[in-house]
């Protein structure tokens, strides 16, 4: 088709049901990882991608409930797997995004690298760095990203080479349980970065600055429930 000719002019009227926004939803799922206390989300679109998020999650050990108004309440108290298969989340690039979570709350996890993306690839990459710069141990073998830390990781001041959404929201969850301060320069300024600092801050994290290019973090012991 290479055009559509509307013809105004006729009344209209109705109700329709505005959905959340998956990529605000996705990071959002994954930051439920860093506290064992209940997390609701309201509004939640019904997608691909949501679906794929919640059976991985399921597959950690999350208890979840979701109603017939995608409101979704999640339960981490019992995780008891820290992978997260090439075979779930091959099509899937919002996968990496359980990394930071893991890693600062079970010191370990083992994540498909998404979507198929190659070792090296650029914005991958600064996930890494930045999580190695707060401590972390990473290799990547066979391709899968294999990531711990003895103890918890340390605040640093991190300047991202390039804008990166996912990175930035990736760090900012992992920075959420470092030990003291973590700034984020050069960092994404989407409404979903901001979306999910507002979460995170619910859950007793103490972010400021999302939304624009320098993020403050102050690591604290640990985050509880909330609803969003």
């Amino acid at each position: 088709m290479d055009k559509l000719i509307i013809h105004g002019g006729a009344s209209i009227e109705g109700e329709i049901s505005i959905s959340g926004a998956k990529n605000s939803a996705l990071p959002i799922l994954s930051a439920t990882l860093l506290t064992d206390q209940p997390v609701t989300i309201s509004n939640v679109p019904h997608l691909h991608d949501i679906t794929t998020t919640i059976e991985l999650l399921g597959l950690m050990g999350s208890r979840i409930t979701v109603n017939e108004r995608m409101h979704i309440e999640i339960d981490n108290a019992q995780i008891n797997n820290f992978f997260a298969p090439y075979e779930l989340v091959k099509t899937m690039r919002a996968s990496i995004l359980v990394l930071g979570p893991l890693l600062a709350r079970y010191g370990k996890a083992d994540v498909s690298l998404p979507g198929g993306c190659a070792i090296g690839s650029r914005p991958v990459n600064i996930h890494l760095q930045g999580l190695i710069a707060m401590g972390a141990n990473i290799t990547t073998d066979s391709g899968y990203i294999r990531a711990e830390t003895k103890g918890r990781l340390k605040g640093v001041h991190l300047t991202l080479d390039i804008v990166t959404v996912t990175g930035t929201e990736n760090l900012m969850m992992a920075a959420t349980l470092a030990d003291g301060l973590t700034i984020i320069e050069n960092a994404a300024r989407e409404p979903e970065v901001k979306d999910l600092a507002n979460c995170l801050n619910k859950m007793g994290a103490k972010i400021s600055g999302a939304g624009t290019d320098r993020i403050e973090l102050e690591g604290v012991e640990s985050l509880h429930g909330t609803e969003h």
